[in-house]
């Protein structure tokens, strides 16, 4: 799950890590009154989107008047911002952040992610703020710091310290880098975030350490741990296939291609991803049933890929283990059937009960395709959505 920008900046402030003041907009009118609470000669107005990439896109603009923050209201709200992160649809802008300027000396990058291979949490350091972080790997690794986190000791000053001065924070300034990091830290465990950034962490003028920016994602699976973050969720910003996917608890993400996936795990959802694109198609979707998916829960992930204009074929790729071939081939039968399915469906059963799932794929009298395995599976499916 992922949140604003000025969301997040709340959730840093509960850790003691200072920000611009500043306040969410969702009208011109809001934008001005909020410019002028704030008071200043400089403000920021800043498009809130769930996507990075949003200077660059004209979604962040500065203005040195209260006619200029108008202006930037004006031209951003409604806007479909187009950035890296979004696609060339763009996402539409529906909240401002309105921010008090500040006079900016340096620009750092401060992260944290989890680093499974190591079973720590990495907190990852660059003199490069303001850029994305995959960019400075690609062109400059050596100016990327990180430290592993000892999960029981948690960020020690002297590990934050260290980082403080690898990327350059001037010694004046490294009681507040610390802060910053160890309360960014306490916030990415506490909150059970799986990303954490504040690109950039900026040293002002008067020498203080800020974060400009904020971003996190969260643990879906934590987040009945945490309803204070669950009521930041803006449905609004998410894709409403996924959404709907949500309330049956299917793990269903939209792509580009055309042709539908039902898988059920998600290691095997990624390589029938794989296979299908192997052969020359194109998955329409990654959409994960789960171990214990029923005739409805399948039904409704029919449902959910019909729903795609650009579908033209699908594939059920299940591996029975707890989930029993047969069950999976009713449900198959009964959602094809409910949906009056009219594109073609190649289905793959194997393991417990395969033989019987089979039989009741057959004796459907539904016109579905059998791939023998997954490779057979994925080229049959691939010249089906090619019409062949």
């Amino acid at each position: 799950m992922k949140i604003h920008e000025y969301q997040g900046k709340e959730i840093l402030r509960q850790f003691g890590v200072p920000t611009p003041r500043g306040t969410a907009c969702f009208s011109v009118d809001e934008a001005m009154a909020a410019a002028r609470q704030l008071g200043g000669a400089v403000w920021v107005v800043k498009a809130q989107i769930h996507a990075g990439g949003r200077g660059k896109g004209g979604g962040v603009k500065v203005a040195k008047s209260l006619d200029e923050v108008r202006s930037a209201a004006q031209q951003i709200l409604g806007m479909h911002l187009v950035t890296h992160q979004t696609g060339k649809e763009g996402q539409v802008v529906r909240r401002l952040l309105i921010e008090e300027g500040a006079q900016i000396v340096k620009e750092y990058y401060l992260g944290m992610v989890v680093d499974r291979s190591r079973q720590r949490v990495a907190l990852l350091a660059s003199s490069e703020g303001g850029m994305e972080i995959e960019v400075v790997a690609a062109r400059a690794p050596e100016k990327i710091h990180k430290v592993w986190i000892d999960p029981v000791a948690g960020l020690r000053d002297a590990e934050a310290d260290a980082v403080a001065r690898d990327i350059g924070i001037p010694a004046a300034a490294l009681t507040q880098a610390r802060a910053c990091m160890q309360g960014l830290y306490r916030a990415f465990v506490e909150k059970d975030a799986m990303l954490a950034e504040i690109n950039p962490l900026a040293l002002t003028a008067d020498g203080r350490v800020i974060a400009l920016d904020a971003k996190f994602n969260f643990d879906s699976n934590a987040l009945y741990r945490h309803p204070e973050v669950v009521a930041y969720r803006d449905l609004e910003e998410e894709d409403p296939a996924e959404i709907e996917a949500s309330k049956f608890d299917l793990s269903y993400i939209s792509l580009d291609g055309d042709i539908g996936c039902l898988v059920n795990g998600a290691g095997l959802a990624m390589a029938t991803m794989d296979i299908i694109k192997l052969y020359g198609g194109s998955p329409a979707n990654f959409l994960d049933v789960g171990g214990g998916a029923s005739k409805e829960k399948v039904t409704e992930a029919f449902k959910l890929m019909l729903k795609n204009p650009k579908l033209r074929a699908i594939l059920v790729n299940i591996f029975g283990g707890i989930m029993r071939c047969d069950v999976i081939a009713e449900g198959v039968v009964a959602g094809a059937r409910e949906v009056h399915l009219k594109v073609p469906l190649v289905v793959r059963l194997e393991g417990t009960n395969v033989e019987m799932g089979k039989k009741i794929l057959a004796e459907s009298g539904l016109p579905i395709i059998s791939g023998s395995d997954m490779a057979d599976a994925a080229q049959k499916v691939v010249a089906a959505a090619r019409g062949a």
